[in-house]
């Protein structure tokens, strides 16, 4: 388990002990956290797009091609923009931060 730390669209921050190996979308829509993932993980959407924190960013590293493509339909798009489906959970991963935007 690794514990996970999601700002909400209110400004508040839930932390979750998250199983490993789910994806963040799969624990951000398990525990209500406002993401949808409606294509189940398959990047053809982009219900999942989350906002990995600056300093997370290297670790979790940058999107793939074909998330690139999808990211670019997300609003709210930053620098640090990744899509929830995309990002295993791992021990590496402990306390990450991840914001979800508000267009979720």
């Amino acid at each position: 388990m690794t514990i996970i730390n999601f700002k909400l669209k209110d400004g508040s921050t839930q932390k979750i002990n998250a199983e490993n190996g789910l994806t963040l979308m799969e624990v951000a829509r398990d525990n209500d956290l406002g993401i949808e993932g409606t294509c189940g993980g398959s990047i053809s959407c982009c219900t999942c797009h989350v906002v990995v924190d600056k300093n997370w960013f290297k670790k979790v590293g940058p999107p793939n091609p074909d998330e690139e493509d999808m990211l670019d339909l997300a609003v709210d798009l930053q620098s640090t923009s990744r899509l929830g489906c995309q990002i295993e959970i791992n021990e590496d991963l402990e306390g990450l931060i991840v914001n979800i935007p508000s267009d979720s």
